[in-house]
């Protein structure tokens, strides 16, 4: 058996009550199942519809995701996490690039990292390099004033960790955010680069080795084995192409408001939700969310 999941954007909930109704139908479904009133719906499927992917495409230009997937094992026991521009709004390279003056430049290079046109390791030293000089406590300055939070992260968090799952934070990006963010979301644990730094400067330089999208596929492997747990128990999210191995082997792998030609290679893509519609994707309603 199959679900479909109808999401929207929960800032703006506009599902129209009859969509799922009338989709149901002509899928030939079971009972349509509201997780949140306007906002998120679900029903059951036999088969996966041949012309889901047409559907789809329609209903993006209606503002809804849509994702069919397995009924059964969807309830995860693991999130693993990306954080830039999936837990939290920013690319946190770009924002210090910002305050060395380097700002455009670097966005460029990242962009193009992110949607797989440059190698992830030598886009990141490249960009690390031209922070060389930069004062360590900008670091500091940047976490307060320009990191903000993607909305529905605290719910997803404390949602999944009072229900028993564990979670865990793993980024290309850097130890001095991912530790802050994890905190502040309640990660379990979190793995990054780590910026290098000399009397109170940046070198230009992170340690190695370069935690990329080999690092993630084994932060998987590792995390998922030592909880004692299948690569099928877990739900990763992210949404550049160094993800993209860890979205493939988990049981679900999300693409959250991804690169065009990262969403192209994930079945599951979410472009109008937010953190939250990981968890109507795992069959929770908004009654059962923690956090809010």
């Amino acid at each position: 058996m199959y679900v479909a999941t109808l999401l929207t954007n929960p800032a703006a909930p506009s599902l129209d009550r009859a969509l799922p109704e009338t989709l149901r139908n002509a899928w030939g479904g079971g009972d349509v199942v509201w997780l949140s009133p306007d906002e998120a719906v679900e029903f059951e499927l036999s088969d996966i519809p041949y012309n889901r992917w047409d559907v789809w495409a329609d209903l993006q230009g209606m503002g809804v995701d849509l994702i069919v997937q397995p009924v059964d094992g969807r309830r995860k026991q693991m999130l693993l996490a990306d954080m830039d521009s999936t837990m939290i709004q920013q690319e946190c390279i770009d924002e210090l690039a910002d305050e060395a003056g380097v700002g455009d430049r670097v966005k460029d290079i990242t962009a193009r990292a992110m949607n797989g046109e440059l190698d992830f390791e030598g886009a990141l030293i490249e960009r690390v390099g031209l922070l060389k000089d930069l004062d360590e406590h900008v670091i500091g300055k940047v976490l307060n004033e320009r990191i903000t939070l993607m909305p529905g992260g605290k719910v997803l968090l404390a949602t999944m960790r009072a229900n028993g799952a564990y979670a865990a934070l793993v980024s290309g990006g850097f130890t001095a955010f991912t530790a802050r963010v994890a905190e502040m979301l309640g990660f379990d644990e979190n793995r990054a680069n780590t910026l290098l730094a000399k009397d109170g400067k940046l070198t230009g330089d992170v340690a190695r080795p370069i935690l990329g999208r080999q690092a993630k596929i084994e932060a998987l492997e590792q995390i998922s084995t030592r909880l004692g747990l299948s690569e099928n128990d877990v739900i990763a999210v992210g949404d550049g192409a160094n993800d993209l191995g860890m979205l493939g082997r988990a049981g679900t792998g999300v693409a959250l408001h991804a690169k065009p030609s990262v969403a192209a290679q994930c079945d599951v893509r979410v472009n109008h939700g937010d953190l939250t519609a990981l968890l109507y994707l795992q069959g929770y309603s908004r009654a059962d969310f923690a956090g809010e």
